[in-house]
C-alpha cells in the first residue's frame, strides 16, 4: 500500500469519527427531553391548575433540544459531504 492511499484511508476514518461525534448531540437531546418530560409530568401532578403554562414551557424546551440535535445531524452531513 502506497503512502498516498494510506493517507486517504486515514482521512476517511477521521471524517467518519468526526461525523459520529457530531451525531452524538442527538443522544444529549433525547436525554434532555426525557428528563424535561418527566419533570413536567411531576409538576402537573402537583399543580394541575398550572398545566397550560407547564406544557408551554415543556414544548419550548423540547423544541430547543431538538434544534440542537438537528444542528448536530446537519454538521455530520456537511462533514461527510464536503470532506469525503
Amino acid at each position: 500500500m502506497d503512502a498516498e492511499h494510506k493517507g486517504e484511508e486515514n482521512m476517511s476514518t477521521l471524517i467518519a469519527i468526526g461525523a459520529g461525534i457530531a451525531v452524538f448531540t442527538g443522544i444529549g437531546a433525547g436525554i434532555g427531553i426525557g428528563i424535561a418530560t418527566s419533570k413536567a409530568a411531576e409538576a402537573v401532578a402537583r399543580q394541575p391548575e398550572a398545566e397550560g403554562k407547564i406544557m408551554k414551557m415543556l414544548v419550548f424546551g423540547a423544541a430547543l433540544a431538538e434544534a440542537t440535535a438537528i444542528y448536530g445531524f446537519v454538521v455530520a452531513l456537511l462533514i461527510i459531504i464536503l470532506l469525503a
